[in-house]
């Protein structure tokens, strides 16, 4: 049978050459479960990524660059949908087979009816349904990075500080926990969906962060994730449910952070630091969306790391320049932010803005006061910092040895170039 008759390519068309980048399988993957999980059952969820999994391997099996669908997303769900209905019909004896699946086969995702009440995308719904206070707190956390977001192990436990067994045995328990829930095709009620908005902002926070900062060795930037935790922030503060200062908060510091993407490379590729960057390339409209929704996160009483975090980055963006920064002010966010939600990795910035205020002593005062903890061992950015503020204090021995080992543990090239840098710098002046 030729490509351009075959049924799995519903009337494929032969166009231009046509390169599909790595991040659409990742974006269709969490698609796809969403999808799946809402016609299927949530309870399903390992098979519904099962199924999504081998539509994407068909697709890249099946699509040259000469012959692709017409329509990419519906030739997925109807391959997944197929793939996760031959499945159920062959574990009759572990999960009687219901007919009426056949119809949520059939139907186009596109035909959904949603409530009022209800969120009105999959993928964002079935990050509520991942907050489910059955599950851990980060077992939820996991479970949404991986299944939603199409994160690695590797990558969910560079951001959860946890090794990659420990990440890949929550997310077995939560796959099971959810499995033992009783079949749920509609999204968690109205007031079920307010306790869990902390776990989905949460998510939403660590899914920018990893394309703000990422932890693949090629690609410093991942753009489409930023895009993509943006969407779904927008779509979250049109709910009732989601339109809180907290979600206003959160959007506020995405769009003042994706504001400087264009100005934190080099032409290399290399990072630049914020005090290296040319202020006339950040974006101007996205740093007036940024303060339009950081002053709409004011209202009402409460304050969330979202909002402290939100403050900091408006006070880089309206700066005029590095030194006009009002680093006291930025200091004083770090604290109060390091109240509300304590860790030692909002000590170690606001020791970076002391340093700023006060010189790089009062910096490694106040570093000195805390013990790093074991989680903490092997995050470079740690080791960086030591060693920048040795280095300004003119303390070459110290600031070369924790340069060196924040160079071993950083975990992209654009990272390590910028270690190197200072490394040479550092060892040029002793």
């Amino acid at each position: 049978m030729s490509r351009g008759t075959s049924p799995e390519h519903g009337g494929a068309t032969t166009p231009a050459p046509l390169e599909l980048p790595e991040h659409y399988f990742r974006h269709e993957f969490g698609r796809l479960v969403s999808v799946l999980s809402r016609r299927y059952g949530s309870h399903r969820i390992q098979l519904c990524e099962d199924a999504a999994q081998a539509a994407l391997l068909r697709a890249v099996q099946l699509w040259p660059a000469s012959a692709q669908p017409n329509d990419r997303g519906a030739w997925l769900y109807r391959v997944a949908s197929n793939h996760l209905l031959d499945a159920l019909r062959r574990d009759r004896r572990n999960e009687p087979y219901p007919a009426e699946l056949e119809l949520a086969a059939e139907a186009s995702p596109a035909d959904e009816v949603y409530l009022e009440s209800e969120v009105k995308d999959d993928v964002l719904r079935l990050l509520f349904v991942c907050a489910d206070p059955a599950l851990a707190p980060e077992s939820q956390l996991v479970l949404a990075l991986k299944t939603l977001c199409g994160f690695s192990t590797a990558e969910i436990a560079l951001r959860l500080f946890q090794s990659e067994e420990a990440v890949h045995k929550r997310l077995q328990r939560a796959r099971a926990k959810l499995a033992e829930q009783p079949p749920d095709l509609d999204t968690p009620r109205l007031e079920q969906l307010a306790d869990r908005l902390p776990s989905v902002l949460h998510a939403l926070y660590l899914l920018f962060n990893e394309g703000y900062s990422s932890g693949q060795p090629d690609q410093p930037i991942r753009r489409e994730l930023c895009e993509e935790s943006i969407r779904l922030a927008l779509l979250l503060i049109t709910h009732p449910v989601g339109s809180a200062p907290e979600a206003d908060a959160l959007l506020a510091l995405m769009y003042l952070h994706a504001a400087r993407f264009d100005a934190r490379l080099d032409v290399a590729g290399g990072l630049l630091t914020l005090e290296e960057q040319d202020r006339s390339r950040w974006d101007g409209e996205l740093i007036q969306l940024g303060v339009h929704y950081l002053q709409r996160a004011a209202r009402g009483e409460s304050f969330s790391r979202y909002h402290a975090e939100a403050s900091i980055a408006a006070e880089h963006c309206l700066a005029p320049s590095y030194v006009q920064t009002r680093w006291e002010e930025i200091t004083r966010s770090y604290e109060l932010l390091d109240r509300i939600s304590p860790s030692p990795l909002n000590t170690l910035n606001r020791a970076i803005a002391l340093a700023e205020w006060q010189g790089a002593s009062a910096g490694l005062t106040l570093l000195a006061a805390i013990e790093r903890p074991k989680w903490l061992s092997a995050y470079y950015l740690w080791d960086a910092t030591l060693g920048e503020l040795h280095r300004r204090n003119g303390d070459l021995s110290h600031a070369t040895t924790h340069l060196s080992r924040a160079l071993e543990l950083a975990p992209t090239h654009a990272e390590r170039a910028l270690l190197e840098r200072r490394l040479k710098a550092c060892r040029k002046s002793s």
